[in-house]
């Protein structure tokens, strides 16, 4: 395997979401998600082929184990992940 090829695999194998990052369920879920936001609390391993994560509201006790899919960023921030400026 050459360096880019190496390089490119560890990059698609990172989480896609951060600690502390404020995320919403994402719309296909189908599981028993309160409305709301939701913050990261712990990034875990891959389980079947895709990363979880430890998530609670931040308007609840909600607190669970969720797959990367089921996850969406905040509506309010622009492709770069940054909040939108006026």
């Amino acid at each position: 395997m050459n360096l880019v090829a190496s390089h490119l695999g560890a990059v698609m194998s990172e989480h896609k979401f951060k600690i502390g990052e404020r995320l919403f369920p994402a719309g296909s879920v189908g599981l028993d998600f309160s409305e709301g936001a939701y913050v990261v609390v712990k990034r875990l391993p891959k389980h079947n082929g895709e990363f979880e994560y430890q998530i609670k509201s931040v308007s609840g006790i909600d607190e669970r184990i969720v797959r990367e899919s089921q996850l969406k960023p905040s509506p309010w921030r622009n492709q770069a992940g940054r909040p939108y400026s006026a």
